[in-house]
């Protein structure tokens, strides 16, 4: 029986109890039918190089896998598999007769929940941004881990990616792909003994496989991660850099580098640390993922009967594979001031237009102290003594060592109002042998004042009294660049963006 007979018996809407016009969604390998609280996805019969769901029974296998793998972290969207049926009177879900197929039955969320559509209203904010980078870490450290070397699974995608591509000679939006499979080569034998290492260190797990913006929902306000790749269990195992890259690289496509840095940042927060060093692989990890998403547009023009429809978006994510593979070199920015300058408001809004996509790490001394609490908690007096500041510099310190060690930017933000430790961050560059550039922000005590009275949901402890005792002591003798900062965030921001070192 063709196939097209059970996507005609969905579509009607007879599958569902709740009747009614039903919405169809077509991917390259699924079509999902939605009406009432009820979603039916169904696989294409189609066949792939990478994924073959050509039978009914393979269709069965991979619904039981993706179903496996997502109930855990997504209980309120996944239910059961049914199959449809040929009786006496036709095809039927879960009914008597023959099974010709088989579909997985989901709990259907509201569309303005999904993250695309938070995008499209511009509501994915810092905050959103960092819960989703702290679920996406959270994920990874409850998926198995599986100690394998990391540069062949890199190798075998760049190998099935060159082979998708040859089939689509000539394809309008493939102009660079030559350009794009000989620089990705040439990365991958400089980044391969640290992905050899990060596999055998357990960093490789059977991961999401497809964390992109379409498979994150947001649901009483919290990011949910679904659709997990089930279809080949090797492209699933991967080094969670790899996995959380498809969404940085997403968003970059998007034109979205300041969520994209706060999920990275969020997401290497909760690492404390130990995934800093991976970050040499991300150029080729982002690369990859954006030349996944052409190939994937081209196939699926191609099964749709609409060849070179995305050729405008293939050459997009071609652009970006090409891009970033030829990162922009590392540099320290460090961000100081008294309490209410606007430190934070600028670091946040200066990293994503510094150094390698998706932007500088952005390292926060705030958000060091209350690292694993929430960002509005308050902090003992003691946190801020003089021997517990300094570990929090310490710390700052050490990442931001690692972090330029891989090739990535780093942008610091902290009071930097001991001498001391302006001096520390200045030796961090020049260790690591990267251009470095100190901002001082000045604002009149008044504004600095009626900041820190409007301050609400901030990260930082501080208020007028912690100013006017940083007031008392001064910063001492400054040598980094002052800029004015009384005015508008705006206004800052393209005070930082006007100068050599920020727009070189």
């Amino acid at each position: 029986m063709s196939q097209s007979q059970t996507v005609a018996y969905l579509a009607s809407g007879r599958a569902f109890v709740e009747g009614g016009p039903v919405e169809v969604i077509e991917t390259h390998g699924a079509y999902v039918f939605l009406a009432g609280d009820t979603a039916l996805k169904l696989k294409r019969a189609v066949k792939y190089d990478y994924m073959d769901l050509s039978t009914v029974s393979q269709r069965k296998a991979m619904i039981a896998r993706e179903l496996e793998l997502n109930r855990a972290s997504a209980p309120q969207i996944y239910r059961d598999m049914v199959p449809v049926t040929r009786g006496a009177y036709g095809l039927a879900l879960d009914g008597q007769g023959e099974i010709v197929d088989w579909v997985l039955r989901m709990w259907r969320f509201p569309a303005e929940s999904e993250l695309t559509r938070i995008v499209g209203r511009g509501a994915l904010d810092d905050g959103l941004s960092k819960k989703v980078g702290q679920e996406i870490a959270a994920y990874h450290a409850g998926v198995p881990v599986i100690r394998r070397p990391g540069r062949p699974l890199v190798a075998d995608i760049l190998e099935e990616l060159g082979r998708v591509f040859d089939e689509f000679p000539g394809a309008a939006g493939t102009e660079r792909v030559a350009e794009w499979r000989e620089t990705a080569a040439a990365r991958l034998a400089t980044v391969g003994q640290l992905l050899d290492r990060r596999g055998e260190g357990g960093h490789v797990r059977r991961a999401h496989g497809d964390l992109h913006l379409r498979n994150i929902v947001v649901l009483d306000g919290r990011p949910v991660l679904f659709d997990a790749l089930e279809f080949d269990e090797s492209l699933g195992t991967c080094d969670v850099l790899y996995d959380i890259a498809f969404l940085v690289m997403d968003l970059c496509h998007r034109g979205l580098r300041r969520q994209a840095c706060r999920v990275l940042d969020a997401w290497l927060s909760a690492a404390r640390g130990a995934e800093d060093t991976s970050l040499a692989g991300l150029p080729l990890f982002l690369s990859v993922r954006a030349a996944i998403r052409a190939m994937v547009l081209l196939q699926t023009d191609m099964a749709q009967g609409s060849s070179d429809r995305s050729a405008q978006e293939v050459a997009a994510y071609l652009d970006l594979a090409c891009t970033t593979l030829n990162p922009a070199p590392p540099r320290l920015v460090a961000v100081g001031g008294y309490s209410g300058s606007g430190k934070s408001v600028l670091a946040r809004a200066l990293a994503p237009i510094v150094g390698a996509l998706p932007g500088a790490v952005l390292l926060s001394t705030d958000e060091e102290r209350k690292a694993g609490l929430s960002g509005t908690a308050k902090l003992a007096p003691t946190a801020y003594a003089a021997g517990h500041r300094e570990s929090v510099y310490r710390h700052i310190f050490s990442r931001a060592a690692s972090v330029l060690a891989a090739g990535h930017s780093v942008l610091i933000d902290a009071t930097f109002m001991d001498s001391r430790l302006r001096e520390a961050a200045e030796d961090a560059a020049r260790q690591a042998g990267v251009p470095f550039l100190g901002l001082w922000l000045n604002a009149p005590i008044p504004v600095l004042e009626a900041r820190l009275r409007g301050r609400q949901g901030d990260a930082s402890d501080a208020d007028v009294a912690v100013l006017q005792r940083q007031l008392a002591t001064g910063a001492g003798c400054l040598d980094w660049h002052r800029l004015d900062a009384a005015g508008t965030p705006d206004m800052v921001l393209e005070a930082a963006r006007r100068l050599p070192a920020i727009a070189a």
